[in-house]
């Protein structure tokens, strides 16, 4: 009894310490497997105002991050190393932003509001922005029209969902089917859950299961063909060549 009501007091100073200094409280994302439709999915939910999401390209000398272990190498230096990441957006050869890109509000990638080639310019496509304590995703013309104040912010597309109906261009029986990522914002402006699934799947499904499944009124697609996860809580990391934008949840190290 007596380590049980030790455990609650630290519970409670824990908690205490959080509203007093306002410090992130450092939880493992939700990582799990989900259904839907007869495709398999895998989605890790955070909390923008309790998880320290960040998004990553490249070092304090410019140099190129682009994997998930260059990532917690950076980090060791804050004592703190990845619970999560993921590709984050679509890039150019030289691993630059196709789109807007922001990194502690300093832009270094244009917004982009018209139509273009792939799936990045099948308008609408969007923004997904971290603010303090906050995330959303944000069709790429009405951010144009009144940018909000993102400390974080990375373009891609097609969005997905849409204030919760489906990209007008996608086709139930769309023949074009890869393993594909994205994120998808709760109502609540602050469940984020980013998802990448587990067979091949076309954009109809995948928006379906952003509309559906997790409810979220506006989804953004992130890519296809080179989708990542990093993972460790399900024990999983996936490699590859290069990556541009990453976006990843921060914790302590160990």
């Amino acid at each position: 009894m007596r380590s049980e009501r030790v455990a609650s007091l630290l519970t409670l100073l824990g908690a205490a310490a959080l509203a007093i200094f306002g410090l992130p409280a450092q939880a493992d994302p939700d990582c799990r497997k989900l259904a839907h439709d007869g495709d398999r999915y895998t989605v890790c939910t955070l909390r923008a105002d309790r998880d320290e999401i960040r998004l990553f390209h490249s070092d304090a000398d410019g140099q190129l991050l682009g994997s998930f272990s260059a990532i917690d190498s950076a980090l060791e230096a804050e004592g703190k190393q990845l619970s999560f990441a993921m590709n984050a957006g679509m890039y150019h050869d030289d691993r630059s932003p196709v789109g807007l890109y922001l990194d502690h509000g300093v832009q270094s990638g244009p917004l982009v509001t018209r139509d273009g080639p792939g799936n990045f310019g099948l308008l609408p496509n969007g923004i997904f922005c971290l603010g303090d304590g906050a995330a959303a995703v944000i069709e790429s013309r009405n951010y144009a029209a009144n940018p909000p104040s993102c400390r974080y912010a990375t373009q891609s597309g097609p969005m997905l969902v849409i204030d919760g109906k489906l990209h007008p261009r996608f086709l139930v029986d769309g023949t074009s089917r890869y393993i594909r990522n994205g994120v998808g914002v709760a109502a609540d402006g602050v469940t984020v859950h980013f998802v990448i699934s587990d067979n091949r799947v076309n954009f109809h499904s995948f928006g379906r299961l952003f509309r559906d499944a997790l409810k979220t009124p506006n989804a953004l697609y992130f890519d296809g063909k080179v989708s990542r996860l990093h993972a460790p809580s399900i024990g999983r990391s996936d490699s590859g060549f290069p990556l541009g934008p990453i976006v990843g949840a921060v914790g302590p190290a160990g």
